[in-house]
């Protein structure tokens, strides 16, 4: 490998290490809503120069999660109630794409194999009477094969870059409100009607059922809607979750 590709592949990796670890500093309340963010302090926190730090911000900034400041720099953005319900509507929509895109290219039994897997383990989860926390940290891993899975057979890079963004706002996320219930009987309920779903879509892709799939997708993240308005009523709880700490309940309710 060429001298000038490692150093800039090592800048590349330099800068999704900052990228994450900001992330993880904001969702976790280490940095709150309206706090500068230094990126000195970055560079000694993170162990990465100044440059990577910079553009982890702007990353960031695309992602939504900070916002440029008055005087320069980035500023750590609070979230409403509507923000948040927007971004799941957002999600929605462009997962209701990804599954009409999925059902139009009518992939093979091969191409399924992975999703009807998927679905048969989380079967295998919900079917549970009672759910222990380590069924919900199952199901939360499962789930987010399915999405994932569901974006790739999409077959559009636009359409699953479009996703992630609209992912990455704090509880936008197919699997952001599941553990908040863990422990009540409302939880396992809850999963047992997204799974329902799960299967209707996988059979309406593998169906060729465009319009269906679409519309099932769209109706799946409305599950998360409900949940963001359950959590809503919690609010001690909400904020323990990660990203808790950017709401700001006063400002908006879905």
């Amino acid at each position: 490998m060429k001298p000038a590709v490692a150093e800039e592949e090592g800048r590349g990796m330099q800068v999704v290490r900052a990228q994450q670890g900001l992330r993880e500093l904001i969702l976790a309340g280490e940095l709150p809503p309206g706090r500068r963010v230094s990126e000195p302090a970055m560079v000694e926190r993170l162990g990465v120069s100044r440059t990577p730090v910079r553009l982890a911000l702007e990353r960031l900034a695309q992602e939504g999660l900070v916002t440029p400041g008055a005087s320069g720099g980035f500023v750590v953005r609070a979230f409403t109630a509507a923000d948040l319900a927007a971004a799941i509507e957002v999600r929605g929509t462009l997962e209701g794409l990804a599954a009409r895109l999925a059902a139009e290219r009518r992939p093979g039994a091969a191409d399924l194999a992975p999703l009807r897997d998927c679905v048969a383990a989380l079967d295998g989860v919900v079917a549970k009477p009672v759910l222990s926390e380590d069924d919900f940290d199952t199901y939360v891993r499962l789930n987010a094969f399915f999405h994932e899975e569901l974006t790739r057979l999409s077959g559009s890079g636009v359409v699953a870059r479009a996703i992630e963004q609209a992912a990455a706002q704090p509880f936008a996320s197919p699997s952001a409100f599941v553990q908040l219930h863990a422990t009540e009987p409302v939880g396992r309920d809850t999963l047992v009607v997204a799974q329902e779903q799960h299967r209707l879509l996988l059979e309406a892709i593998g169906r060729g059922e465009g319009a269906r799939a679409e519309a099932l997708a769209a109706e799946h993240a409305r599950v998360a809607q409900r949940r963001l308005r359950a959590a809503l009523s919690d609010g001690d709880r909400l904020a323990g979750l990660p990203g808790g700490s950017l709401l700001r309940l006063a400002a908006g309710r879905p």
